[in-house]
């Protein structure tokens, strides 16, 4: 049988097993099996054996225990409820203001987790019943907190740049680096719909009453302001010693693991059932990425033997004349249509391998690419009929908001999120001037 016929062959019996509910690490990793000792035989199994090891031997995944830890640290611990507040008091008076505080909470907490769900749980445990009890469109605010949770991913320290790293082969502190300022765009810009679309119909984020500003005295503005602070002197005392080059990444990592726990304690909000709460989710997560890394860095071994990526540069470059731009947009789309039916992690796993190689053949920047990837699987999320973050939002928001309303609430936000894409691929030096600056230096 063709080289390319078995490619096929894999990812239709792949798709196919994905359809049936199965775990995505365990149909990934039995594809991969199963066609390594179909293809080679005996000591076609040491395919997973070396990638098993690969993994093992790979350092900066220490990072990835670590910042989840400190993402469930924050939300079981609750330390988040003081920014919160401190959002809703400096921001109340604009239209719009405690949305906007929303989106600026979801920043912060990116910041500190890497994850969009922890985000999503926060948003929706913190703002959400406050923004309903103010009066702001249901639609709205579901909006509001979906998009400002894909940021997590984004934003670092974030996980999908770990596991994007891993398999692409770039260093995670340039891909991180890459993220912020794409990331910090992308928040002003939904901060900028957010107030403009509240100036001209106010009563779907109406700002603090005159009454309820009065009541609010200087002195606990400034108490909240530094309350508030909390999880950017975390963020500092963890980032500003690895980008000096004082530590590295891991080292960055536990030393913000840390700091999130002694803030914890601290504030009093440290109890034995928060912190076994958070290391079993952390255990759980770090388990799952582990086992989808591994499948991932198996199926992609698969394909490396196959030589299926040569076949596909091939039939994208020679027998259909697609331009690098071309086929660049082509793989955009081809994730937004993924995601609406699969996570991120599983779209990276499934077209990484194919993906990567041809994005570098072609002669794009891998680290530039990594964002773009990163922000299409943002789109992806907020996507009908199967995104990700719509069924999130969906289990976690009270009965009176419907499906109807959460789908309709991403409609604006996405666009927002496409034109900061169009952006970033225009004009690539906004995502790869931080690292090329860090290290040069």
């Amino acid at each position: 049988m063709p080289h390319d016929m078995i490619a096929l062959l894999m990812f239709s019996t792949m798709m196919l097993l994905m359809a049936t509910g199965q775990r995505v690490f365990g149909v990934i990793g039995f594809v991969s099996v199963v066609a390594a000792l179909g293809l080679w035989g005996t000591g076609g199994e040491t395919l997973g054996f070396s990638a098993a090891m690969k993994l093992m031997k790979w350092y900066p995944l220490l990072t990835l225990p670590m910042f989840v830890f400190m993402g469930y640290v924050m939300s079981e611990s609750r330390l988040a409820d003081d920014l919160y507040r401190m959002f809703h008091v400096w921001f109340g008076p604009v239209p719009g203001g405690l949305a906007i505080g929303t989106i600026l909470l979801m920043v912060l907490i990116s910041a500190m987790n890497g994850l969009s769900v922890a985000g999503m749980a926060i948003g929706s445990t913190i703002a959400l019943p406050e923004l309903l009890r103010r009066n702001y469109s249901k639609v709205m605010i579901t909006g509001v907190i979906q998009a400002g949770s894909s940021l997590g991913i984004l934003i670092p320290p974030s996980v999908v740049l770990v596991l994007y790293a891993l398999i692409a082969r770039q260093p995670v502190g340039q891909l991180w680096l890459a993220g912020i300022f794409p990331g910090l765009m992308m928040a002003a810009m939904f901060a900028l719909y957010i107030w403009i679309r509240c100036k001209i119909s106010p009563e779907i984020g109406p700002p603090l009453s005159a009454e309820e500003r009065a009541e609010i005295t200087r002195a606990e503005k400034y108490r909240l302001l530094w309350a508030g602070a909390l999880p950017l002197v975390i963020f500092a005392v963890m980032m500003v010693p690895f980008v000096k080059g004082y530590t590295s990444l891991v080292e960055s990592s536990v030393i913000g693991a840390v700091t999130t726990l002694i803030a914890a304690v601290w504030k009093r909000r440290m109890s034995w059932v928060v912190f076994e709460t958070s290391t079993r989710l952390t255990l759980a997560i770090s388990c799952m990425f582990m086992w989808i890394i591994l499948a991932a860095l198996s199926f992609g071994a698969v394909f490396d033997g196959l030589g299926a990526v040569k076949a596909i540069e091939g039939l994208f470059i020679d027998k259909l004349a697609m331009g690098p731009w071309q086929i660049l947009i082509m793989m955009q789309l081809s994730y937004i249509i993924m995601g609406t039916f699969l996570d991120d992690t599983a779209m990276l796993v499934i077209v990484a391998p194919l993906y990567v190689p041809l994005v570098g053949a072609l002669g794009f920047d891998l680290i530039w690419y990594g964002v773009l990837y990163t922000i299409t699987c943002q789109i992806a999320y907020m996507t009908p009929p199967f995104g990700y973050n719509l069924f999130l939002m969906r289990a976690m928001a009270p009965p009176e908001i419907t499906i109807f309303d959460i789908y309709r609430s991403i409609i604006p936000f996405v666009l927002v999120m496409t034109f900061a894409l169009a952006i970033v691929i225009i004009f690539p030096q906004i995502a790869l001037w931080l690292p090329q600056y860090i290290y040069a230096k």
